[in-house]
């Protein structure tokens, strides 16, 4: 089982939305290695109506990767009305004006391409890849999407049965598949990250057609919103088709809510036992981390790469490979706009009681409290984020995304480029610092997760 990847498409609710042909992949390695040499070359600008573009050209492949980031996730909800960002998400392939029901996908899938979408605790992000010469058609399915997308109580309730299922499929009958809703409800009493990007059904089927209308008026307008492009592209034409298609569509008009509440400092550990159809019991650890951009943020994140990727990481080789107390062992820190989570988890071998399962992750993070970790170790820590740095922009849907999330977290689309300084500027000291302040019980959510028989 695959626990990475139940906690990835946990904390980014992704759509099932797939077409069936899939673009091959549009930059080979040695291309990322040379882009990061050279640095990926971009323009950016504004419409009169706010929407930000973002232009990145490269022929090395005829295809073009079209998104659209819209500032707007969970966090953002009325706390009676949670799930809206997902919801629509989904609601938001059920067609326009213009696309009949059903043909969203027919369109983009007919054309050689593939679409998706997912949603995060702070925003929407939806993109097609395509053929360099179906780029007027990427472009002008997305500005239907922001302006005459169908909300009517035919495709509601269609996705309302939908969501429904995607959510219990997820929470119920996945093991371990509650993690991030139980890891953030026990963490969080006042901040929005309280209730996670799923939502809960029960207000979507509460909400009525009124209450749709007025969340797409609110957040899915130009002035909150980032379309980015990259590939094989002509910056004069694709900025010709950008003023055809989106230069029509009204600036929002009303206040976009951004959250305010500020998440009290944590004075004492939070613990609790969760029973699940598992048959091996898991320890699952949730620590109150920085929000994503601050200078403790990577150093945060270097610890929980030293910890856990690889199989050479501590976690493997100390308590699954030579300990044998688990099946699996992990840290993920999750990066967001707000302060966040970092989940630390492990499953327990067979045999194995949850508490010499916490005992011997406890011992792991005592060690990097207490030592300095090696020179030798710290060099290979380096050039495992220098590579997944580069892994992250080694297609064009990969780095028209880290493109528009740089903008809209930071306003500065150019740290695509300059991020990975910022981690290289991280020393063993602060490594060794970020586990002595955060790595503590008063900081942190521990739930056992038992089978239920």
């Amino acid at each position: 089982m695959n626990f990475k990847h139940i906690l990835f498409s946990a904390a980014v609710m992704g759509s099932s939305i797939l077409c069936a042909q899939t673009a091959k992949p549009v930059v080979a390695k040695a291309a990322a290695t040379a882009a990061k040499a050279n640095g990926i070359k971009f323009s950016q600008y504004d419409l009169p109506n706010g929407l930000h573009v973002i232009l990145h050209e490269d022929h090395s492949t005829p295809i073009v990767a079209v998104t659209v980031l819209y500032h707007v996730g969970s966090k953002n909800e009325d706390p009676t009305r949670t799930g809206f960002a997902h919801f629509f998400e989904h609601l938001m392939f059920e067609g326009s004006d213009n696309i009949k029901r059903g043909e969203y996908m027919k369109l983009i899938q007919d054309a050689g391409g593939q679409l998706n979408a997912n949603t995060s605790f702070d925003r929407t992000f939806y993109y097609e890849v395509i053929p360099s010469n179906q780029l007027e058609l990427g472009l002008w399915m997305e500005s239907e999407r922001m302006m005459h997308s169908k909300i009517d109580s035919v495709g509601v309730e269609t996705q309302r049965k939908v969501v429904k299922e995607e959510l219990k499929q997820r929470n119920e009958n996945t093991p371990y598949g509650s993690i991030l809703n139980e890891a953030f409800g026990h963490a969080y009493t006042v901040h929005p990250y309280r209730w996670t990007p799923g939502g809960s059904p029960e207000y979507i089927n509460k909400a009525a057609i009124q209450e749709f209308i007025d969340f797409y008026k609110t957040f899915y307008v130009p002035n909150n919103a980032t379309l980015s492009i990259a590939g094989d592209i002509n910056p004069a034409q694709v900025k010709a088709l950008i003023d055809k298609y989106f230069a029509p569509i009204p600036k929002g008009t009303k206040a976009i809510p951004r959250p305010t509440a500020v998440e009290p400092v944590k004075t004492a550990e939070v613990r609790d036992t969760v029973l699940d159809n598992i048959q091996l019991p898991g320890v699952i650890m949730g620590y109150h981390t920085p929000a994503q951009g601050t200078p403790e943020y990577y150093a945060v994140n270097m610890l929980a790469t030293l910890l856990s990727q690889g199989k050479s990481s501590r976690m493997q080789k100390s308590i699954v490979d030579k300990q044998q107390k688990a099946v699996f062992a992990g840290a993920f820190p999750l990066p967001s706009e707000d302060p966040g989570l970092t989940l630390i988890f492990g499953i327990s071998n067979m045999g194995v009681a949850p508490t010499d399962l916490e005992a011997s992750m406890n011992a792991e993070f005592e060690k990097v409290k207490k030592d300095l970790i090696s020179e030798e170790e710290f060099q290979k820590l380096r050039n495992q984020v220098e590579n997944d740095f580069v892994s992250g922009n080694s297609k064009m849907v990969g780095i028209a995304e880290n493109l528009a999330n740089y903008y809209v977290y930071f306003k500065d689309a150019n740290l695509i480029n300059t991020e990975i300084d910022r981690y290289m500027k991280v020393t063993r000291e602060d490594i060794q610092k970020a586990a002595q302040k955060y790595l503590t019980k008063e900081n942190r959510v521990v739930l056992y997760y038992l089978p239920k028989e």
